[in-house]
């Protein structure tokens, strides 16, 4: 007799038990916050780039009911592309120069627009990804060298550097040096060697650079140290580098399933310069704020979030 009853004390235990569950569920599903309704936002394997991640991230946050993964440092320009191609991640923030001659191989192009149109479209045709509007910095590559020794030796161009190149060493990270638009091209354009060739993360290059360990390494245009470090930018006189200008991008199929993404993430178009991004970098780079929360103040001083 006990035991019935124990039995059907449990049975009334387990019964409320799933219809708390139950209505738990439809509570949510009222809400709209059903499985899936997150987005991963990722990025490569630099500062800037984990700085976009949390400006991206912030303004989805603010502006839809998503829930948003953020995932920085994914790796290198083809393990971000790789991982948006195959599903992996929703959403990171993509070059113009880098999409047009590394994504798409196609031709150099230096008129910014035309760029950013052509790969727009390609994307849409053969990736079905969109590209949101432009943040409004171009990241353009550089080469860089301690303005004391630039001066010594009257460097101004990438074709002054082709005759003391042979006598100067350049650290660079090891993608920049297997690319075509990196020191690929630019040795097949303006015929420079170095005496040697070091590579290394790009957070150290700058300040190998700096410390007299090499000469001469590549540079992000909005790259903070650029001015900390007092390193001279060098003129691109031949004009090898495309604009590099930065814009999210998105999988269709993420866009279709939550169109609110695109008012969001184009709440940030045109709002950061080059002047700002490398005033954000230098903030992470220089002074050791971590990326989340100086893209959150920027976020807030702008009213965005």
């Amino acid at each position: 007799m006990k035991r019935r009853k124990i039995y059907g004390v449990l049975a009334v235990v387990l019964l409320l038990a799933f219809g708390i569950v139950g209505c738990s569920a439809n509570t949510k599903g009222e809400a709209g916050d059903q499985p899936g309704d997150k987005v991963v936002i990722s990025g490569k394997n630099f500062t800037e780039q984990e700085i976009l991640v949390y400006l991206m991230a912030g303004v989805v946050e603010a502006k839809t009911d998503l829930e948003v993964e953020t995932k920085p440092w994914l790796g290198g320009t083809m393990v971000a592309s790789k991982a948006l191609d195959g599903g992996d991640i929703d959403i990171y923030a993509e070059y113009t120069g880098t999409a047009l001659t590394v994504q798409l191989e196609q031709e150099s192009m230096t008129d910014p627009d035309a760029a950013y149109e052509k790969v727009s479209k390609m994307y849409q045709e053969k990736k079905d990804i969109t590209w949101l509007k432009p943040f409004g910095f171009n990241n353009t590559y550089t080469l860089t060298m301690r303005k004391a020794d630039a001066e010594k030796l009257g460097v101004e161009t990438f074709s002054d550097l082709v005759k003391d190149a042979p006598n100067l060493v350049m650290a660079s990270e090891p993608e920049f040096l297997e690319r075509d638009d990196g020191y690929k091209g630019i040795q097949k354009l303006y015929g420079i060697n170095f005496k040697d060739v070091k590579a290394m993360d790009a957070g150290l290059m700058y300040s190998a650079v700096k410390d007299g360990k090499a000469d001469v390494c590549p540079a992000y245009a909005t790259d903070g140290r650029i001015i900390a470090f007092d390193l001279k930018v060098l003129t691109d006189d031949k004009q090898f580098f495309p604009p590099y200008y930065a814009a999210p991008i998105v999988r269709n199929d993420t866009l279709n399933k939550h169109p609110e993404l695109a008012d969001a993430l184009n709440s940030l178009a045109g709002k950061i310069d080059d002047e700002t991004m490398q005033q954000l970098n230098a903030q992470v780079d220089l002074d050791k704020k971590a990326a989340k929360d100086v893209a959150n103040e920027w976020l807030k001083a702008q009213g965005l979030i």
